[in-house]
């Protein structure tokens, strides 16, 4: 088996290469092997597979993944931890280092365009958009990411859970998403004040009646007013609280429902009841 990172380790690449951990931006490095193995675990990892690893820090994660003979495509956006990387990785032929930000980079391209898993140790303040980014991206069959876990949670939420919201519409059109295991916040250097989980996700087609993108435009403006009810918060002018309340009832819902009262089919079923020019922004 592979060395991989303890906190000895970790702690001696950082005073080498002068990094400090930016703590505003939710940054902490993976310190414990029997973590980083259940990641690679968990994401069904194996050898030969390739692997797009977004924000791989000193490389705790991509030895795992190397461990059991994947080819990764490692995605960093901080120089430092690019050169950091590159004396851990040591040459390893097997890695690809891409300095890049991943919200930016084209990530379909950067695998051939061909399936391919992710991996990620996500940085607490930019999970979402990342995650969101990564299943519209059409390359990956599946995604396997340590998140904070109120962010995990979150993404996997279903209605009736204090947790749901919009986020959680935003993925389901994307993808099913599952809390996979929690993850002690003693397992990261620096010790964040937060556990974390592993979540999964497997994307899937979109099969509604009307585009994505206008579902994910109604449940914003849904969940922007979500104190109020559905008839109030989705009218505007052209758009009358009465006739929200027919579309309401024509979907087979509740005329005075709020926002997190409604599952995705639910908003696929309001907004097909809505027409094009009734929408948010039109």
């Amino acid at each position: 088996m592979a060395v991989l990172l303890g906190p000895q380790q970790v702690r001696t690449l950082l005073r080498r290469h002068g990094i400090a951990p930016r703590r505003s931006a939710g940054q902490s490095f993976v310190v414990d092997p029997n973590t980083v193995r259940k990641v690679v675990r968990l994401a069904g990892v194996t050898a030969g597979d390739t692997v797009c690893e977004v924000g791989p820090g000193l490389g705790s994660l991509t030895l795992a993944l190397r461990e059991v003979g994947a080819r990764v495509v490692a995605v960093e956006v901080d120089a430092g931890l690019v050169r950091a990387l590159a004396g851990v990785l040591a040459g390893d032929a097997g890695v690809r280092v891409v300095h890049a930000d991943a919200l930016e980079v084209d990530l379909a391209g950067l695998v051939d365009g061909g399936a391919a898993g992710l991996v990620a140790n996500l940085p607490y303040n930019a999970a979402t958009p990342l995650v969101l980014r990564a299943l519209t991206a059409g390359a990956f069959d599946r995604l396997t990411v340590m998140v904070q876990r109120e962010v995990g949670r979150r993404w996997a939420a279903g209605v009736g859970d204090p947790l749901y919201g919009a986020v959680s519409i935003k993925v389901a059109a994307l993808a099913d998403a599952r809390v996979l295991s929690a993850v002690s916040r003693r397992a990261f250097l620096p010790e964040p004040n937060v556990d974390s989980v592993i979540v999964g996700l497997r994307p899937r087609p979109w099969e509604g009646p009307v585009d994505r993108e206008r579902v994910s435009a109604l449940v914003d403006a849904g969940f922007a007013q979500r104190r109020k009810r559905l008839r109030n918060a989705l009218s505007r002018p052209g758009l009358a609280p009465t006739e929200v309340e027919a579309a309401l009832s024509g979907a087979g819902l509740d005329a005075g429902a709020r926002a997190e009262e409604l599952a995705l089919a639910d908003w696929v079923a309001l907004a097909a009841r809505l027409r094009p020019s009734d929408g948010p922004g039109d």
